[in-house]
């Protein structure tokens, strides 16, 4: 892997990051106040992992979730 060290004012390197966190903040973190760091980190690991992964559907994806994009991937043996 090697990090993006684009040019400031090319969007286009971090618009998948930008827009997970865009949902995260829209979806699960907003107007919530977690009473400790624990709290806030299951909560986040819960909406990732039971959620955002198997369940979410991602226009870049096909509009599938990235565990089925991901199966689907492994099928055709690429």
């Amino acid at each position: 892997m090697q990090p993006s060290m684009s040019r400031r004012g090319n969007c286009h390197d971090n618009a998948v990051a930008e827009s997970f966190f865009s949902a995260l903040k829209k979806e699960r973190i907003k107007r919530r106040i977690y009473p400790t760091r624990a709290a806030a980190t299951s909560d986040l690991f819960d909406y990732i992992v039971m959620f955002y992964n198997p369940i979410r559907r991602h226009g870049s994806a096909g509009g599938v979730s990235p565990v089925e994009f991901e199966r689907r991937y492994a099928l055709t043996g690429n």
